[in-house]
């Protein structure tokens, strides 16, 4: 596993219990993958004696995150099988190279053009209507590297602030809601989804998850078509998450690609016949797949270091409750906007289930009485 953090974690943890012995490639020697793996080298992605040891030692690579060096995983590859391959990793480390995929699999996105410099300023703006998003073209995530830009008066500057690096311009949509699905294929092309889920994002990060998602089927037969016909189109090994925005015309665009398991996903750890984490081994290790049945109604929520403030949170709410099942990821350090954990509220029924998931998220800050 090239990553040490908390989907490196869980992916280790499966296959840990399944049998499996996993080396961790990660700089930090407290990573929660690595506390938890066979063997955990502390160097960096490109460091080629570990590289040279993952090789001899490792019957298969996988990776927790799509920022770890295209180059180390042409490397690996050289030796032992990698999963995704390498050239999926390589169009998804790119928005420009990701977005102009997803149409070349005729798919649909929000409307967008690259700026690779100030003389790209007018034309996008010609482009693509305002309000709009100005996005940098790589390592971005959780909201990082985006700026909001009102109008094209606006867009000059909102360039200069990422540095001048290569972006793209995509158009602000009409949001009904937002979707996510998280499908796996294996080695032979046979595929199968996981259920839809609804994601609430709150400054650019995964805030909330419920699942059954409260689209239409119509519209979640959609997504999970769109998510399968982008892993087919990459002959794609392993699990693939897939986001989505449904517009108030109940139009169903495709936003990112994540060619790995998913915050979204984390609802499968509880609710599912089948974990995400358990089936991204199955597929890499070439087993079939798991029933990807959904349990139980289930609503997911993210606990960012800023639960954390002065103290430790009241886990009192959480652990009183018999359908709730909380994730600490073992970070040593909370600091505000780092995913710390989660957890999943089960129940008979998706009828306000989210907000009595965002109910006992709020009870973690009111200090508890003693």
């Amino acid at each position: 596993m090239l990553g040490g953090g908390q989907l490196g974690r869980y992916f280790t943890i499966a296959a840990r219990n399944m049998g499996y012995r996993v080396m961790v490639l990660d700089a930090d020697p407290k990573s929660p993958a690595g506390q938890l793996a066979n063997v955990h080298l502390q160097a960096d992605y490109d460091d080629s004696a570990a590289l040279e040891k993952m090789a001899r030692q490792c019957s298969v690579a996988t990776i927790e995150f799509e920022n770890v060096p295209a180059a180390a995983l042409a490397r690996l590859a050289k030796t032992i099988p990698v999963y995704p391959s390498v050239s999926v990793v390589k169009v998804v480390q790119n928005r420009i190279r990701e977005k102009n995929f997803i149409r070349e699999t005729g798919l649909q996105t929000a409307t967008f053009a690259a700026i690779d410099s100030i003389a790209d300023i007018d034309r996008a703006s010609d482009k693509v209507p305002f309000p709009a998003i100005l996005k940098t073209a790589k390592m971005g995530y959780d909201g990082k590297g985006q700026v909001q830009v009102a109008s094209a008066d606006q867009l000059a500057e909102a360039f200069e602030s990422t540095g001048s690096a290569p972006c793209i311009l995509e158009e602000r949509i009409q949001l009904l809601r937002e979707i996510s699905v998280v499908v796996a294929r294996n080695a032979k092309g046979h595929c199968e989804s996981f259920p839809v889920a609804e994601n609430e994002h709150r400054n650019g990060i995964l805030h909330c998850s419920t699942v059954p998602a409260s689209c239409s089927e119509m519209t979640a037969k959609i997504a999970r078509a769109a998510a399968i016909k982008l892993a087919e189109a990459q002959d794609y090994v392993g699990v693939l998450a897939v986001e989505f925005f449904e517009t108030t015309e109940h139009r169903v665009l495709v936003n990112e690609i994540a060619p790995r398991t998913h915050n979204s996903g984390h609802y499968t750890l509880d609710a599912c016949a089948t974990s995400q984490f358990e089936q991204q081994l199955r597929m890499v290790c070439g087993l079939p797949h798991g029933d990807c049945r959904l349990q139980s109604p289930v609503s997911m929520v993210n606990l960012l270091g800023d639960v954390w403030g002065n103290g430790e949170p009241n886990w009192e709410g959480l652990m009183l409750n018999p359908n709730v099942k909380l994730h600490l990821y073992g970070k040593q350090t909370a600091r505000p906007g780092r995913k710390m954990g989660h957890f999943n509220v089960l129940a008979e029924t998706d009828q306000g289930l989210a907000k009595y998931a965002e109910a006992l998220f709020q009870k973690l800050q009111i200090p508890s009485v003693q």
